[in-house]
């Protein structure tokens, strides 16, 4: 994972750094130089332009200046409102994360790339808003932790590429990170023998007469991230046709929570909500659900609706079982009362702590917090995920990464990256929910590798089948 931390939090790390700030501002300068160096192709005969300002930020861009004129390069250095002559590469130092307001950056010669030192000058470091007009990088260098700014609003399409410069400052520890590829071997069990089918399963409500898409794609969601067995129970039984994986738990339309209490005792974890409907009836039975429920809970959709103010949310949620609550910006308004606003980590933070619940709050950016204030990140989700149902999935590959014994916190987030690496592997256009399960499956299996031995056993039964 990659260490995430606020403007405040970096100027902190700054001072208490061991060495001084001038050696400092030398290995930020001279990684700045290295990277313009690797987008160049070399040095010698090029033509580079430094927009330098008054603090650290410009002072970076001063070293980097000095080492590329070292190697060759033809380099000036200007001011912040300058107009830039023609060159190959202009190298954004005037303001780093030092904003005070809108900045409306010089032109940029045609033809000539953009390296941004630390964050794109006019990009708030801490929201990703840019009220100015600034310049867009082709890359960005940034100094011992990400920004948030450079992963959330107007940051990514004006940071491009984020290269992470290590220049000495210990940025750990800290209370958010970006996770990667890497981190869901290391978070997610691999399935090895012995096992059977029922140490990783999930139990399902969803959907309702005419919403029975919802029920499919977050069971089949759960079923696809490595749950051995799929319990799904549809109030008021709609009419299918139901994946074969899943064993169907007949619900009536009415007091149908006793009924899914009396077999989480065998199941690792429940989702809840996709699907469910809005009446008072089914929001009554959500909430007796959820409140009793032994093992962890995903609370998604409409079990959210169910939930309530943060007051009414708070009595149900509570309890020693984990619960992860994964509202849209809507949801998070009904929950709190308010829009998340532009900072999606302060947003998830407030959520987590007031409801005392892992949060995640999808989006561009998807933020997941504990209570504790911990915030894990996950950057990979893209457009091709605005389509419906596709929300439903990732309940079910929470769940089912809930049930291999991944930690809540670690679960939402790591099944947060692994649905938005899937999406990277369908169709650029055209990419539907029910894609999206066996993508998860390929994702998940070049990431676990050999490691993963799916144990003996079938839990699938044909279609509408029951198992009491």
């Amino acid at each position: 994972m990659l260490p995430v931390v606020t403007v405040r939090e970096m100027r902190a790390a700054d001072a208490a750094a061991p060495e001084p700030e001038a050696v400092l501002v030398r290995r930020a300068g001279t990684a700045a130089a290295h990277a313009a160096l690797d987008l160049m192709g070399g040095a010698y005969g090029r033509r580079v332009v430094v927009v330098a300002g008054k603090g650290n930020n410009g002072a970076d861009g001063r070293v980097a200046a000095a080492v590329l004129r070292r190697r060759g390069a033809k380099v000036a250095v200007v001011g912040p409102a300058a107009t830039l002559p023609r060159c190959d590469l202009v190298i954004d130092a005037a303001l780093g994360t030092g904003l005070r307001g809108p900045y409306d950056a010089p032109g940029v010669p045609a033809g000539a790339r953009v390296l941004a030192v630390d964050i794109p000058s006019g990009v708030d470091g801490d929201t990703g808003a840019a009220p100015g007009r600034p310049m867009r990088a082709t890359r960005t260098v940034t100094f011992a932790a990400l920004k948030p700014g450079l992963l959330q609003g107007d940051g990514p399409p004006l940071a491009g590429d984020v290269h992470l410069a290590d220049i000495g400052i210990a940025a750990e520890p800290c209370r958010a990170h970006l996770v990667e590829d890497a981190d869901v071997a290391r978070l997610v069990p691999a399935r090895t023998e012995p096992t059977h089918k029922w140490a990783t399963a999930v139990a399902v409500v969803a959907g309702s007469p005419g919403m029975e898409g919802a029920a499919v794609l977050a069971s089949t969601g759960a079923a696809r991230a490595g749950s051995g067995m799929v319990r799904l129970g549809v109030p008021g039984g709609g009419s299918g046709p139901w994946p074969v994986e899943a064993v169907r738990l007949q619900l009536g339309t009415r007091d149908w929570a006793d009924a899914v209490l009396a077999v989480l005792d065998r199941c690792r974890a429940l989702v809840v909500g996709p699907g469910l409907g809005r009446d008072e009836a089914t929001q009554a039975e959500v909430r007796r659900l959820v409140a009793r429920a032994p093992v962890p809970v995903v609370v998604d959709a409409d079990a959210l609706f169910a939930l309530g103010g943060a007051e009414q949310a708070r009595s149900v949620v509570a309890g020693p079982r984990p619960v992860v609550v994964t509202p849209h910006d809507g949801e998070y308004a009904r929950l709190l009362g308010e829009p998340p606003g532009p900072d999606r980590l302060a947003a998830a933070r407030r959520l987590a702590e007031t409801l005392g619940v892992v949060a995640l709050l999808k989006g561009s950016l998807t933020a997941v917090a504990a209570p504790t204030g911990e915030v894990l990140l996950s950057a990979a989700g893209s457009p091709r995920l605005a389509t419906a149902g596709t929300g439903d999935v990732l309940s079910g590959v929470i769940g089912a990464f809930l049930a291999r014994g991944t930690a809540a916190f670690e679960a939402a987030a790591v099944a947060a990256h692994v649905h938005g690496r899937a999406s990277a592997d369908g169709p650029p256009e055209g990419l539907l929910a029910p894609d999206l399960p066996l993508l998860v499956a390929g994702v998940l299996s070049r990431a676990l590798g050999a490691a993963g031995v799916v144990g003996h056993g079938s839990a699938a039964t044909g279609p509408g089948s029951t198992d009491g």
